[in-house]
């Protein structure tokens, strides 16, 4: 089997990738703090910031391919922590871009739809990138820098992820459902719009794409969903009686970093390539069948 090298693995998305990876690829991971292990994943603590440690590992696994899902994805902490955001999101994805570059194997980049400043929504590959916030200014740093280096590599712009909680981490699913089942108020935007899809279903499209994908491509969702509409739907699936969801504005709440109100995804071009997404009500019965599952 090719040996596919995933960083960030102790990641939310990474985590999810690697499960879904090591079906098909011999599968190494890396990560940094959060210590872990993953049946039949091959993992290895690396500094992805460290250019010669990265380079040796690159020497050492010999990948056939690297799928980059590492990264600093908070927005409110990069806008107060720039140089640290700058030296993951940025220098080290341009130094594992060359060494890919160097070794001519596909190299396939998690970017954001955060690169958009939330105008219009349902954004193409083509249309102009204008972020609002650090995050999103690195992220189309990275982009550019990448393709420059290696134009052959694939840039996925993902959506909001969601899914079920890994040993390391969760998505913000699982905060939603502890305020509501605990009965507590769950205030939600109404004016923030994505096209959201379950860390299964993006793993999925990231493999689709090492395989298919050269340039930029989107693998948001085939539904645009504000983020109180999605806890409504959220409240539908798990069955949550009494659920207290309250309507709230960008505007009602202070946060270090500015929020952009629609970046929903026009995935129609990975749609043709075989990316496909099943519907949000489907997804959320797939995560709650897993929690169930894990309950019992």
């Amino acid at each position: 089997m090719k040996k596919l090298l995933i960083t960030g693995a102790s990641g939310f998305l990474g985590w999810h990738l690697c499960q879904q990876a090591n079906q098909e690829w011999d599968v190494y991971g890396t990560y940094f703090s959060h210590s872990l292990e993953i049946p039949g994943i091959k993992l290895i603590k690396l500094d992805l910031t460290d250019s010669t440690e990265l380079k040796k590992v690159f020497q050492e696994i010999q990948p056939s391919a690297v799928i980059h899902t590492a990264a600093q994805s908070q927005p409110n902490y990069c806008q107060t922590n720039r140089e640290e955001s700058l030296l993951i999101n940025v220098t080290a994805s341009l130094n594992i871009a060359q060494l890919c570059a160097d070794n001519f194997i596909p190299y396939v980049f998690t970017s954001t739809d955060l690169v958009f400043d939330g105008i219009k929504g349902f954004y193409k590959e083509t249309d102009k990138v204008n972020p609002v916030n650090i995050y999103g200014e690195h992220k189309v740093m990275a982009e550019v820098g990448i393709l420059t280096r290696y134009p052959q590599a694939a840039i996925c712009r993902m959506p909001l992820m969601f899914g079920n909680a890994t040993p390391t981490s969760a998505s913000f699913v699982q905060s939603f459902l502890k305020t509501l089942q605990e009965g507590k108020e769950l205030k939600l935007f109404v004016d923030e719009f994505r096209t959201p899809v379950s860390a299964l279903t993006a793993a999925e499209g990231l493999l689709l794409a090492a395989q298919k994908v050269r340039g930029i491509i989107h693998l948001g969702g085939k539904e645009r969903i504000s983020r109180y509409d999605f806890g409504h739907l959220l409240v539908d699936i798990f069955e949550i009686p009494a659920a207290k969801i309250q309507a709230s504005r960008q505007k009602d709440v202070k946060m270090a970093a500015p929020r952009a109100s629609d970046v929903s995804l026009d995935s129609s071009k990975a749609f043709e390539l075989g990316y496909t997404p099943l519907s949000l009500r489907e997804q959320l019965l797939q995560v709650r069948s897993w929690e169930l599952g894990v309950r019992s």
